[in-house]
């Protein structure tokens, strides 16, 4: 019997093993010949490893590059435990983006629910996504030109600016990280940054950023256990300002318009709906607008001429203003290069590098099939850095945007129903913060820094930037 102990043992461990080798090699060899050609790499993990690897986000990276060489700009994978085709195609990433409610449904993986929430918005199809994004593009669309958050934005920003007069360095992602959110907890939420529920939410959404973007490894300790058990603690403590907030009834609007208002009488959504909200609200506002602004900043200091155009804009406006005069819509209205500068630097630096969806049904495209069940993986980032779309690809030129038809030619934060509804305030936030930053500070980049596609965008050293005043605050 004590014999028979160690064979059964290696069995136990050997059936799932061996489940998946089969299976693996099952669906290697049924393909129909109409499947994009293409390799499915290793047992259970397929080509994962070599997809995720980390690279320069304003490359490809050499997997993608690698198999669009030898099989196309659409080939076979295997990726996150599934069989899948990759697409680098901006035709095909397109269909696949406008028939999302009909073919290919978002399809992340079960570790993505785990820390987005069952509400989180990239997330949820159908009706239920239909109508929390429709409550956000409301709030954007009544906000983005309100003087109060106009001042608000302007403010803070110079509060962030005023406070590096005597530093010889700066840790740039961290403080645009900073100031993203604290626009949101101030004009969001109406919490004052001094009050103590505003040092926990800044505590708890950095550890909660921090696991987000780690290995999710379930266990004690790791970033990613971290993660879930802030986003526990941000979601209670939200949960606290509402009820709050409800109590004091819905009279009056808060001064300068009021987010929650609108979210707390809309008898559309349940308090779980509210919640989730306005923590993808906060999520937004803090990881990809700090994450956009970090990239022109980065571009700038690569392209002089770029710099001094974009100088020379905000000049202008400044010498139409009398001292001290806020900046308001109708000046970032008149920002037209800055407009550019922003679109060009998520061209080139791609925050969204690819999505995930999955095939309801065998898809006919072109003369492939794109099979039942599969991840379909459209590369965001892939045809921003095509040369037969864009000439220079890897250039970084505004001058490009002036080109009406290159908005069509791009999908830096997605398409279809899914497209990011937030990036009108992003593109508020950063041009008030780039109009007082390029007046009044020089700045340049340490030599090995970079962003990281890692697959979400990073800094080597967090964008350690050289900066020196060259006017009084």
């Amino acid at each position: 019997m004590v014999e028979f102990w160690p064979f059964t043992l290696a069995l136990f461990l050997f059936l799932p093993v061996a489940y998946l080798l089969l299976k693996h090699l099952t669906v290697s060899s049924t393909y129909p010949k109409q499947i994009p050609e293409g390799t499915m790499g290793w047992p259970v993990v397929g080509e994962t490893l070599s997809f995720l690897k980390p690279h320069e986000s304003y490359t490809m990276g050499s997997f993608l590059q690698d198999r669009c060489s030898r099989y196309g700009k659409v080939f076979k994978s295997h990726l996150f435990g599934s069989p899948a085709i990759v697409s680098c195609d901006h035709e095909l990433n397109t269909y696949i983006l406008q028939n999302e409610r009909k073919l290919f449904p978002p399809s992340y993986p079960k570790v993505m629910h785990d820390i987005l929430g069952e509400y989180g918005m990239i997330l949820i199809t159908g009706d239920i996504h239909k109508k929390l994004r429709n409550v956000i593009v409301n709030i954007v669309r009544d906000t983005k030109s309100e003087s109060h958050y106009l001042r608000c934005v302007e403010k803070l920003s110079l509060s962030t600016l005023k406070s590096w007069v005597d530093c010889k360095e700066v840790a740039f992602y961290e403080e645009a990280k900073q100031v993203a959110l604290h626009v949101m907890l101030q004009y969001l939420l109406h919490i004052d940054l001094e009050e103590p529920v505003a040092l926990k939410l800044l505590t708890d959404f950095e550890t909660y950023i921090k696991g987000f973007v780690s290995l999710p490894l379930k266990l004690p300790g790791t970033a990613y256990t971290k993660a879930m058990k802030a986003r526990v603690r941000v979601i209670s403590s939200l949960k606290e300002i509402l009820q709050e907030r409800r109590s004091k009834g819905f009279d009056r609007l808060a001064e300068g318009g009021d987010y929650l208002h609108i979210i707390l009488v809309n008898e559309n959504l349940n308090e779980e709906e509210m919640v989730s909200l306005v923590f993808d609200m906060l999520f937004g506002g803090y990881e990809t607008t700090a994450k956009l602004l970090s990239l022109v900043v980065y571009f700038l200091s690569k392209a002089p001429n770029a710099f001094q155009k974009l100088k020379e804009e905000h000049e202008t406006i400044r010498r139409s203003k009398k001292d001290g005069e806020p900046l308001s819509w109708e000046d970032y209205q008149n920002m037209k290069f800055t407009n550019n500068v922003i679109y060009e630097a998520s061209r080139c630096g791609n925050i969204v590098k690819f999505l995930h969806r999955k095939a309801l049904k065998d898809i006919k495209y072109k003369d492939f099939v794109i099979p039942s069940g599969w991840l379909v993986v459209p590369v965001l980032s892939a045809p921003h850095l095509d040369s037969t779309i864009h000439e220079n690809p890897q250039e970084f030129n505004p001058w490009r945007w002036e080109d009406e038809t290159t908005m069509k030619k791009v999908a830096p934060f997605g398409g279809g129903p899914h497209l990011c509804p937030g990036f009108d305030l992003a593109k508020v936030e950063i041009s008030f913060f780039l109009h007082h930053f390029i007046l009044n500070y020089r700045w340049k980049t340490k030599v090995d820094e970079y962003p990281l596609a890692y697959p979400y965008v990073e800094f080597t050293r967090g964008l350690q930037l050289e900066i020196e005043p060259v006017m009084d605050m």
